[in-house]
């Protein structure tokens, strides 16, 4: 729950410093929000969870 929660902060920011810079626009942004939705309801969501949580495991090896 933790990392879903992160990893919604952290691609939210990201979202939000490429429309302010101008590199997304808004339809862009709303396009990628509504893919990350549906995707989410997808069968293919369980996989990219487990490689999220072994990249993070990675990540935090490397730096402990």
């Amino acid at each position: 729950m933790i990392l879903s929660v992160s990893a919604v902060v952290l691609f939210g920011i990201l979202l939000f410093i490429l429309l302010r810079n101008g590199a997304l626009r808004a339809g862009g942004a709303i396009a990628a929000a509504l893919f990350g939705f549906f995707l989410a309801s997808t069968g293919i969501a369980p996989a990219i969870h487990g490689a999220l949580d072994g990249i993070t495991t990675v990540l935090a090896a490397i730096g402990g």
